[in-house]
């Protein structure tokens, strides 16, 4: 059976999983990027921008897995890219370069059009409007049996959960305290929604956590 997994999310050990002030030079917000400390040092991250190097240890194992059986993504408008509003032209293409690391098509959610935008390695990112739940049952055609990836930012994970649309959750617990931003969990009763912690795995860097719907 198909999932809708959320994988890999960086959250502050106060939930915070971005800041305030997104823009084209803090993608995460004020003090966002410390969240990311841990995803950046493994050598899955290391090997997605070219380099060689990185750890191998825990945190490079949720890291690598976490592309597993993945057919589709979807992303919220946020997580492409820090404009707002009609899109001013077509040049901006994502924060990941020529080559992005999904190799699936990704589906973002916008209520501005914008033409398919195919890139290196078999990424395609169309642009979508509509309910999440609309839109994830579009993913998981185009994802032809295996897995969708909910990607993010933190209010579409949120509307995720919050619908219960998301199968399973990881969370990245990193050793930061933010105090403001955007705050995954707040309001957000898992238990009452039927999620349940399977599993708690120290890494490196960050403290793995992982729930399941039951």
């Amino acid at each position: 059976m198909q999932k809708l997994r959320v994988e890999n999310f960086m959250v502050s050990v106060d939930g915070f999983g971005t800041g305030l002030n997104q823009s084209l030079e803090k993608p995460f917000g004020d003090g966002g990027m410390d969240l990311t400390n841990a995803f950046r040092g493994t050598k899955t991250f290391q090997t997605m921008i070219g380099n060689g190097g990185g750890s191998t240890g825990v945190d490079d194992r949720f890291s690598s897995t976490s592309f597993d059986n993945i057919g589709a993504s979807i992303m919220g408008r946020n997580m492409f890219g820090p404009q707002r509003g009609e899109w001013p032209d077509e040049t901006w293409k994502g924060w990941w370069g020529p080559h992005p690391p999904y190799h699936t098509p990704v589906f973002v959610m916008t209520h501005y059009p914008r033409p398919k935008l195919s890139m290196e390695g078999g990424t395609v990112f169309e642009f979508v409007s509509g309910s999440l739940a609309e839109i994830v049952a579009k993913a998981k055609i185009a994802a032809k049996g295996k897995d969708v990836r909910l990607s993010g930012g933190v209010q579409t994970v949120r509307n995720g959960l919050l619908a219960g649309l998301v199968d399973y959750l990881h969370l990245a617990i990193s050793p930061v305290v933010m105090g403001q931003g955007e705050n995954l969990l707040a309001g957000v009763d898992l238990a009452e929604l039927g999620y349940s912690c399977t599993e708690t795995t120290p890494g490196e860097g960050a403290l793995h956590l992982v729930f399941q719907k039951r």
